[in-house]
């Protein structure tokens, strides 16, 4: 049999201590979380808010928290016809305007056909009804954000709305040609 030479060499690494190899590991984690990190806020242009930047001073908070009705949400009115102006029936105008909010209730607006939440208005009387819609409630805009509309279109949406909801209100006369 033939000698077998065993080779006895040692490992060795740079790494001697167990705080040594701590540190390593810490670092190869540390490391990639900190490029990572500078490389974003290279990229990100967005100007950070805070302190010292105007989005935080008392006007720009209060006109981003301003009320609905405070914003023009004024149609835009169509191509005028020659001739006198035809009025909107009462139905009508609810479907081009009025049913943007009182379908859904947006903004508390009650929600046509709901007569427990018209009730308390239709309480009020149909001059309360009237004076509400025509100068604006709370978050609804005067005239329903359109002041183009004649005074009587936007009675007679009133009248088309409460009457739906469990009112009996009488629809206005259109006044006399001129």
């Amino acid at each position: 049999m033939s000698e077998q030479t065993v080779q006895n060499e040692e490992h060795t690494s740079p790494i001697k201590s167990p705080k040594q190899l701590i540190a390593v590991v810490g670092l190869s984690f540390l490391v990639p979380v900190i490029a990572i990190i500078l490389l974003v806020r290279l990229v990100d242009t967005t100007p950070r808010i805070g302190y010292g930047s105007d989005a935080m001073s008392h006007e720009a908070i209060a006109a981003r928290i301003a009320p609905v009705a405070l914003y023009n949400v004024t149609i835009v009115a169509e191509a005028e016809e020659t001739g006198p102006k035809q009025l909107l029936t009462g139905e009508a105008l609810y479907n081009k305007l009025c049913m943007a909010c009182h379908d859904a209730g947006v903004a508390g607006a009650p929600k046509i056909g709901d007569s427990a939440a018209w009730a308390p208005r239709i309480a009020q009387g149909e001059d309360t009804l009237f004076k509400h819609s025509l100068e604006g409630f709370n978050a609804m805009p005067a005239k329903g954000g359109d002041t183009s509309l004649d005074d009587i279109e936007v009675k007679r949406a009133v009248v088309y709305m409460v009457n739906k909801s469990g009112g009996s209100l009488t629809e206005p006369e259109a006044p006399a040609a001129q």
